[in-house]
């Protein structure tokens, strides 16, 4: 009969949560879901921007086949007709349903979020979203801003809401459509916080004193960062708030007390977050279909919050690639649930905090590519082969192998196969890599270095990450033909995890790398 799914995806979220060990953070719902998954702690996404990124992990494509580095082209029509995970669950039986933001709006999905090849009705944007950029910020003065740090009264707000509670909303109203019409379901939901502007209910910011948050652990640029590898933040710039503040570009830095304030919010947005699925998983226990969905959580990319000096996304470090993932299955990551269980009661992020544990933890190192086999292999659908070479005339493959077989080997049986090598899957001779990319239109921070267009790309920064190090080539590529050449190496970087963790020594220069260049060609 196979299981429903409901995919949430947010935007901008990197892993500041309880159950990825943050000690600050409260998210006890989402915690809540961790302790019933299996939850990966090193997951990656393909680029480090939203249309990318999306297009990537809903086509089972990295970005080099989808030919999207930017926000301006449709995949089917610049690149190849793939089918979507949504898709193909559409043409296995389900009904397909968006909510919120789940491809990225616009031309990279049709102007239609790829409906009606994705879904089965028109997918759902909440009303208020189009005052998402709107001055509706109270500075000190009294009068309104469009800023960055935006804590606002939500009955002050058009509409007296904001787009996430409405997508919670209209999520909860089609569970239960689906519940009363007994029809199997993938629902996927987007949620926008902790996206810029950190527009979120005021009471959140309650939640974190600003004496109890601290600067990045290294907030400052890197003495051997290369230019080309560095992004200018443009996007926060251009918000009132930060714009008074008249900071030198690209480098910057901004005021200490300003850096407390975004990181802040960053974690009262996310608090917010935490509250919306809270409640929408508390509706799965409402409708009796805990016991017969698969949930799925996870996020287009990171964000930076100081770190390396940086803010935003737009980079290949750690804490712009790295995203939270985690799958409930019930009866395989959970003992099974019988029928009105409570699962996920709500639980309230202003009370107690119950300190809940990850149900599994895996360590191997995964790909937001490898979703779209992952979940048909996770609901008994046949799962899609995998990509030839090139694909660009193969309609339904993948380029991410499912990752399901990580799901119940234990950290130890990992461990074993490392020393024993007998034939398990890609025991010794490959480790797991995630591979993420990110373009350049020039070697050192322009205007445009987050968001260059097609057209103006010139440096690809193709990077790769295993347990042990990062590894990334910025190299010449050639918009008209997509190409990269791998003789033409502009910048390097080499971080090595286990003495540098935040990745602020690269050691490209003084190291021969020939073992990892062979690799990133391979």
């Amino acid at each position: 009969d196979g299981m429903n799914v409901l995919f949430i995806v947010v935007d901008d979220l990197r892993p500041v949560l309880g159950c990825y060990g943050d000690k600050l953070v409260k998210s006890p719902n989402i915690d809540q879901l961790a302790s019933q998954s299996i939850v990966f702690s090193n997951a990656y996404a393909q680029q480090a921007v939203c249309a990318p990124s999306r297009v990537s992990f809903l086509t089972g494509r990295r970005p080099d086949t989808t030919r999207l580095y930017d926000f301006y082209s449709y995949w089917r029509v610049h690149a190849g007709n793939y089918s979507t995970m949504p898709q193909y669950f559409k043409e296995n039986g389900y009904v397909t349903l968006s909510v919120g933001k789940v491809f990225h709006p616009g031309v990279s999905s049709n102007y239609s979020d790829d409906y009606p090849y994705s879904w089965s009705i028109p997918p759902f944007h909440p009303s208020t979203e189009k005052y998402e950029n709107d001055k509706t910020c109270r500075g000190k003065d009294g009068k309104l801003y469009a800023n960055l740090v935006c804590p606002v009264d939500v009955t002050e707000m058009p509409s007296g809401t904001l787009p996430d509670i409405q997508s919670t909303e209209e999520a909860v109203r089609l569970l239960n459509v689906m519940k009363t019409n007994k029809q199997k379901f993938f629902l996927a939901v987007g949620y926008h916080k902790p996206h810029i502007p950190l527009r979120y209910p005021q009471e959140f910011l309650k939640l974190y004193p600003l004496e109890n948050i601290t600067l990045a652990p290294d907030p400052w640029v890197p003495e051997k960062l290369p230019s080309v590898a560095y992004n200018p933040w443009t996007d926060i710039r251009q918000r009132d708030d930060v714009e008074a503040l008249n900071v030198s570009f690209p480098y910057g830095p901004l005021p200490d007390d300003f850096q407390r304030q975004i990181r802040q919010s960053y974690y009262a947005a996310v608090s917010y977050l935490d509250m919306q699925v809270g409640l929408l998983l508390n509706a799965l226990d409402d409708v009796g279909l805990s016991n017969s969905t698969i949930v799925v959580f996870t996020a287009d990319h990171g964000w930076s919050l100081g770190e390396h000096g940086e803010w935003a996304k737009y980079s290949n470090f750690d804490v712009a690639t790295r995203v939270p993932l985690m799958f409930y299955v019930p009866g395989m990551t959970t003992s099974s649930v019988s029928q009105g269980e409570r699962v996920f009661p709500y639980l309230d992020p202003f009370g107690h905090i119950l300190g809940l544990v990850p149900q599994g933890r895996s360590k191997k190192v995964v790909e937001l590519v490898s979703l779209f086999s992952t979940l048909a292999e996770l609901a008994g659908l046949r799962v899609p082969p995998a990509c030839p070479e090139t694909s660009f005339h193969v309609a339904l493959c993948t380029e991410g192998a499912s990752i399901v077989r990580y799901f119940n080997a234990s950290e130890e049986k990992v461990e074993e196969e490392k020393d024993g090598c007998d034939d398990t899957y890609k025991c010794c001779n490959e480790e797991p890599v995630a591979f993420s990319q990110y373009p350049r239109p020039a070697d050192t921070p322009q205007w445009n270095s987050d968001k260059p267009k097609l057209k103006d790309i010139r440096i690809m920064g193709y990077s790769m990450r295993t347990i042990d190090y990062r590894y990334t080539l910025w190299v010449q590529f050639n918009p008209n033909n997509f190409s990269a050449n791998f003789e033409d190496i502009h910048a390097g970087e080499l971080y090595m995890m286990e003495t540098d963790p935040n990745q602020d020594y690269n050691i490209y220069n003084n190291t021969s790398h020939a073992v990892f260049f062979k690799k990133i060609l391979g």
